[in-house]
């Protein structure tokens, strides 16, 4: 089983990939059990290595709250746009109108902007250049 790589934002394939618990547990018990019995295991490097993998799974546990509180600000920010006035660039030009809705499915809210030439759909946060 590989190891996938780290990154911000891991698909649900990465995910599941990556190494557990139990499988961890599976490889020290492996270890344990294969090792030269005239040169045991330290029990140094066994706390050492318990000690890594706990902090390893931490810090993926923390990495995951982070992404959700990212995700929770982004929808809360946009439902305060609601009825403002904001500039935006959508196909490389820039439109002014004042936000109609939000839509929170998936994982970025998207805006849907009332304009003088009609409803701009799916305009996203990241698209807005200011509100007025």
């Amino acid at each position: 089983m590989a190891i996938g790589a780290v990154s911000s934002a891991p698909s649900a394939a990465l995910q599941s990939s990556n190494l557990g618990l139990q499988d961890f547990m599976k490889i020290l018990l492996t270890q344990l059990t294969y090792q030269d019995p005239l040169k045991p295991m330290d029990n140094q490097e066994f706390i050492a290595q318990v000690a890594q993998f706990t902090s390893l799974e931490q810090a993926q546990q923390l990495n995951t709250k982070i992404e959700q509180l990212v995700i929770n600000q982004s929808a809360l920010q946009s439902v305060g746009l609601i009825g403002k006035t904001v500039v935006a660039e959508s196909g490389g030009a820039s439109i002014t109108g004042t936000v109609a809705s939000i839509s929170l499915a998936g994982d970025v809210p998207s805006l849907s902007i009332n304009t003088t030439s009609g409803l701009v759909p799916d305009v996203a946060l990241s698209q807005i250049t200011s509100v007025r």
